[in-house]
């Protein structure tokens, strides 16, 4: 075997990922809270940032430097000069490119390592970021004591142990109790762990141990401690219906058939009327089948909107929220001394200068472009703000990206856990891209999700004594132009969770 070597020439090209560049992508995917906190983890990292107070932008000239406090005049004389200077204002021009792709990305002297800091103390004014008029803050007097905003919320373990300090229960008992109760789960069942182990674990008789489990499943809320679904029913049923056998043994030994709408094999083994089994019914069905449901000390988790979009005559405008995001700056301190510092001070700052203005400028990016894609969503889906969700119309990232100039891949990240405000509710930026289902006849396309819409519309005006199967839905749909699969409708029954028609029929 021979080797030989080669010279060969290879010219390639490809795409560098600078430290900027994953920045200002990383920003764009964000949410509104992910973004709040990594702006307070770059100002504790990066002492250049600041965040303005109110009445910073007005005292910060074109050159960035800030105006001097002037001294208080005559009330006469601050008159005449305002009506000479009149009220024209300046607000700095945003930067349009988007931090994405290469053809998003625009990049100036400032981001290179030889920066000019002449060129950037004259363009400073660019690169302070303060929320616009739209992002209104309130005054501390509006806002609720501190006492109103505070609140704990009892947990099941808490309720359940303070029941079981008042019972007379024994050192050992009480062991036991203890267990049970830090066994039982959210929704108020006794799981993971039996009777048998904890009464060899505490040195207790295995009947002390079910009076014990007894007593708890006697305290608030009934049925608690449980073991199924059927204990639970049948605590429920010993306190509120005791002397009502029929009930007892249909959750006993039809519970099954019952959930199965199989009324015909409960009438027939119970020698029972369909009056009788629908009293039964009616009473299990206002049974609590999650007995902790009201102790769950989840917190809400509200959604703030990134963008609103309100409606002013005949059109629509797109207003970005900026109330809560912080307003940047760079640090006059550091602007200043910047100039009398030498070696590695000055390159010190520096390099926190440029880490600054990239993460100010991909803060406007990203505001800029969450902007544009909701205008062209607006564009797209105007016949949904006015009428509802069944009007909504077939959209693709594609159709966005092409009409801003943007990539796919930048309108994909800005309409991930972007939220807007619309006449028609709060949705997500993504809610508006379905896939298209055909029209018959030559009729026009539909997004899939006004379809799901039309589909819930006719389950729930169905007769509940004679639901609607599969394939009526699709009979119902093609008389309406929309061609649909029943094995469609299928699926998109079971992400709206709603059930078969089996098991939709009700007898009441």
């Amino acid at each position: 075997m021979q080797f030989k070597q080669y010279l060969n020439l290879k010219l390639t090209q490809q795409l560098v990922m600078t430290p900027q560049l994953q920045q200002a992508i990383k920003l764009l995917q964000l949410s509104r809270m992910e973004l709040n906190e990594e702006v307070q983890n770059q100002m504790e990292e990066n002492p250049i940032l600041e965040e303005q107070v109110e009445g910073d932008q007005d005292r910060i000239r074109s050159d960035g430097t800030e105006m001097e406090t002037p001294p208080k005049e005559p009330e006469s004389t601050i008159d005449a000069v305002a009506q000479q200077k009149g009220e024209a204002s300046t607000e700095p021009e945003r930067p349009e490119s988007t931090p994405d792709t290469a053809s998003d990305i625009s990049t100036d002297s400032e981001a290179n390592n030889d920066m000019d800091f002449d060129k950037f103390m004259e363009r400073y004014h660019e690169y302070s970021y303060s929320p616009g008029a739209a992002g209104s803050r309130l005054n501390t007097e509006e806002l609720p004591a501190i006492d109103q905003t505070l609140s704990k919320q009892t947990s099941l373990f808490d309720h359940l142990m303070w029941q079981i300090n008042l019972a007379s229960f024994s050192p050992e008992e009480f062991s036991v109790a203890s267990d049970i109760v830090g066994n039982i789960n959210m929704d108020g069942f006794f799981v993971n762990r039996t009777l048998e182990e904890l009464s060899a674990e505490n040195s207790i008789s295995l009947q002390d141990a079910e009076d014990v489990l007894v007593t708890i499943q006697e305290m608030d809320p009934v049925g608690v401690a449980a073991r199924d679904l059927c204990e639970c029913l049948l605590i429920q049923c010993t306190t509120y219906h005791a002397g009502d056998a029929t009930l007892r043994q249909i959750i006993t030994h039809h519970m099954d058939n019952l959930k199965k709408r199989n009324y015909p094999a409960i009438t027939r083994d119970l020698q029972i009327t369909q009056g009788e089994l629908i009293r039964c019914a009616r009473i299990i069905s206002n049974m609590e089948p999650k007995p902790g449901r009201g102790f769950h000390t989840e917190d809400t988790h509200y959604i703030t909107p990134d963008v609103y979009v309100h409606k002013m005559g005949d059109e629509y405008v797109v207003v970005l929220n900026e109330d809560g995001l912080p307003k940047l700056k760079v640090s006059s301190f550091y602007r200043n001394a910047v100039m009398s510092q030498d070696g590695a001070a000055k390159e010190y700052i520096q390099d926190k200068f440029r880490s600054a203005v990239w993460l100010i400028r991909s803060i406007h990016q990203r505001q800029d472009t969450i902007r544009k894609v909701t205008e062209s969503i607006v564009q797209f889906q105007r016949e949904f703000l006015e009428k509802g969700a069944t009007f909504l119309r077939p959209l693709i990232l594609r159709d966005v990206a092409d009409d801003i100039g943007m990539h796919e891949s930048t309108v994909s990240r800005v309409t991930t856990n972007k939220y807007v405000h619309t006449p028609q509710g709060i949705f997500e930026l993504k809610y508006f891209f379905n896939s298209r289902i055909g029209g018959m006849y030559g009729s026009e396309d539909l997004a899939s999700e006004s379809v799901k819409v039309r589909i819930k519309q006719i389950v729930s005006a169905e007769d509940p004594k004679k639901p609607l199967s599969d394939q009526s839905i699709v009979n119902i749909l093609k008389s309406e132009n929309i061609d649909i699969a029943r094995r469609t409708v299928a699926k998109y029954r079971e992400m709206m969770n709603i059930l078969p028609s089996s098991k939709r029929k009700k007898l009441f």
